[in-house]
């Protein structure tokens, strides 16, 4: 409710200080789209962390620190995020912070997290794919604190790319967040097998984020009324990575977030080929331009993209709870 209200007064707001989103000037289709507010992130962001405290309010649930490193995690990375958005709008271009400075940023943000984890809690330092020992390649804290950077960062990234149609981005992180609501809560009532610490919290924490991202997608919807910006983008996806390294999922991530996986992809394939060759593999890229400029209709990427989402995490679900039998947890 706070991100579906609040939402809708930013975009007033926003919309009375023309803070508007600049247009990549190569998608001619999306050239009406310029001047739309962006930031709109900063609704769904504050709206999961009011999610979170208030969740805490009832008997029985505790702030954790595990939760609260991974709400502070979201938190910076979409204040990094808001810094480059706000460059993109008061220059009036679509370019905000260098490549070099945003990365810059969310270093310091992981850096945070992986030293709050690993001095505040009982991480377990194992690369994992759905619970701390499957495979649980255990490694050293400083390896691990290095693969949870590359994490943190790639996934940003990822999201961020996909942030290119209408709801493409918000809708698909829906999927992802039910997928960890359910992995945090199984794995908070099956502690013996999973031994994630704070695991209710964790669930929580997916369960704001959820919330927050539906409320504002009721205004991103095409045609949207705001974007959410980098930060939004990048907010979502440290709270992805953060949950995949909290719950011990992290090799299911690229299962459950496998949407991004391909638009990130699709770049580095694009990029690689043109560089070697002077040819390109798409039309364009991200991929979801290249449907559009093949002439598949918005709404007919986004829908069907939100399908691949859908898909990809029910098969992450029936990976995780096939693990789980195998454990001989029915037993």
């Amino acid at each position: 409710m706070v991100s579906l209200v609040g939402t809708r007064y930013l975009i007033d707001w926003l919309t009375a200080h023309q803070i508007g989103q600049p247009i990549h000037e190569d998608v001619e289709g999306h050239v009406t789209k310029a001047g739309t507010p962006t930031m709109g992130g900063v609704a769904f962001v504050i709206a999961a962390l009011a999610g979170y405290l208030a969740a805490h309010v009832r008997s029985g649930l505790v702030f954790t620190r595990t939760g609260l490193i991974v709400m502070a995690t979201i938190l910076g990375a979409g204040i990094v995020g808001a810094l480059d958005d706000w460059i993109k709008v008061s220059r009036e271009r679509n370019l905000g912070l260098s490549s070099r400075a945003k990365m810059l940023g969310l270093l310091v943000v992981a850096i945070g997290f992986v030293v709050a984890m690993l001095m505040l809690t009982d991480v377990h330092t194992t690369i994992s794919f759905t619970r701390f020992d499957s495979p649980g390649f255990d490694i050293p804290d400083w390896t691990w604190a290095i693969w949870a950077m590359l994490l943190l960062a790639g996934t940003t990234n990822a999201v961020n790319l996909t942030d290119g149609l209408d709801g493409l981005a918000a809708g698909s992180s829906i999927f992802a967040f039910i997928t960890f609501i359910v992995v945090g809560f199984w794995a908070f009532r099956h502690p013996d097998v999973y031994q994630v610490e704070h695991a209710l919290d964790l669930a929580v924490v997916a369960a704001a984020m959820l919330g927050g991202v539906t409320g504002f997608l009721w205004w991103n919807a095409n045609p949207a009324r705001i974007f959410m910006g980098d930060t939004g983008a990048l907010a979502i996806g440290a709270a992805l990575a953060c949950l995949a390294l909290t719950t011990n999922t992290q090799l299911l991530l690229p299962v459950i977030g496998f949407l991004f996986v391909l638009e990130t992809v699709s770049v580095m394939l694009q990029v690689t080929r043109f560089r070697l060759t002077g040819k390109r593999f798409f039309r364009m890229a991200p991929i979801h331009h290249h449907f559009e400029l093949g002439g598949w209709p918005e709404t007919t990427v986004i829908i069907r993209f939100w399908i691949m989402a859908g898909l990809a995490t029910a098969l992450a679900l029936g990976m995780f709870y096939a693990d789980y039998i195998g454990t001989g947890g029915l037993d």
